[in-house]
């Protein structure tokens, strides 16, 4: 036999005391009801926190995920206005070698100019075709850092290729500055030509023979330049030539100045272009006050007004 509970209600002094029996069991459900509604309520109010909790988080990834797409398209920008750089010098370091005739298949270098935007293979593509970076920054910002990653790589071992060529490109133009600056290119003195490069009648045997110069007659003492820069080799007496000097100028390349009437310059003294070295002569065998100037090329001696440039 179940235990019975009374429950007695005494509302105040006046009124009727109201008992009523109550059985253990009837108890024990209502205080297991309440237990049940409470932990509901509780397991509720629990799973309405995490979702808003998961609601807050999501609305954060969401805007981490605009913040990442926007920084990769500027850096995709970036990426791309760099690649339109390195086809800027491409196309410059393609000129200069068609300039100067430096081309080197093996390396590619010097090669037509590009016109189309380059994929992390190195191949062109039609600027019209989509950027599938683009893409995977809209739709998967995870793939799309991969994908600049990629390109990254391609753009700084291109950009590698291309300083060697421009270094390569910057060591023949010096080279070449110094051949243009060791090549005679202005009159030694100014007067008459009364002789030109070739055959020609001996003025003193009247017999045809060889002249490997050219004569300019001018007064005594009129200045004599150097045509280009080089290093005085020769500074004295040579039989019929009177007083010489001749000077290297490298790359086999050598002028002679003959009858002077001073010299100003001693072997081992370096010339620049347009630097006195003497003065028109009549020394040796001449019939007048002139001077005598020759241009070898590896030992041949050249028409010295092929590297004559000035009127």
């Amino acid at each position: 036999m179940s235990k019975r509970f009374t429950v007695m209600i005494v509302p105040d002094r006046t009124s009727t005391v109201r008992r009523f029996r109550v059985a253990s069991s009837w108890l024990w459900m209502v205080a297991g009801f309440f237990c049940l509604l409470f932990t509901a309520v509780g397991l509720a109010a629990w799973h309405y926190a995490r979702i808003i909790h998961q609601v807050s988080e999501n609305d954060e990834l969401r805007q981490k995920n605009v913040e990442l797409r926007s920084e990769l398209l500027v850096l995709h920008e970036k990426v791309s206005s760099v690649q339109s750089i390195l086809d800027r010098v491409q196309r410059f370091d393609t000129k200069l070698r068609a300039i100067t005739h430096l081309q080197d298949p093996k390396r590619h270098l010097a090669l037509g100019p590009v016109d189309s935007v380059r994929t992390e293979g190195g191949e062109g593509v039609d600027p019209g075709v989509i950027d599938p970076l683009i893409l995977s920054i809209g739709e998967q910002p995870h793939v799309a850092i991969g994908l600049l990653g990629q390109r990254l790589d391609s753009l700084v071992a291109e950009a590698e290729r291309r300083e060697g060529s421009i270094r390569e490109l910057e060591t023949y133009l010096r080279e070449q500055k110094a051949r243009l600056s060791s090549t005679p290119s202005v009159w030694p003195t100014r007067g008459w030509m009364t002789s030109g490069f070739g055959m020609r009648q001996d003025p003193y045997t009247g017999k045809s023979t060889m002249h490997h110069g050219i004569d300019i007659s001018n007064q005594l003492g009129v200045p004599v330049v150097a045509p280009a820069s080089g290093v005085v080799t020769f500074a004295g007496i040579s039989g019929g030539y009177g007083k010489v000097i001749v000077v290297d100028h490298g790359f086999g390349i050598r002028t002679r100045f003959a009858h002077l009437e001073e010299m100003e310059v001693a072997v081992g003294d370096r010339v620049d272009r347009g630097d006195k070295i003497g003065g028109v002569g009549n020394s040796g065998r001449s019939t007048g006050p002139h001077l005598h100037y020759e241009v070898e090329l590896n030992g041949v001696t050249e028409n010295p007004m092929n590297y004559i440039l000035e009127e």
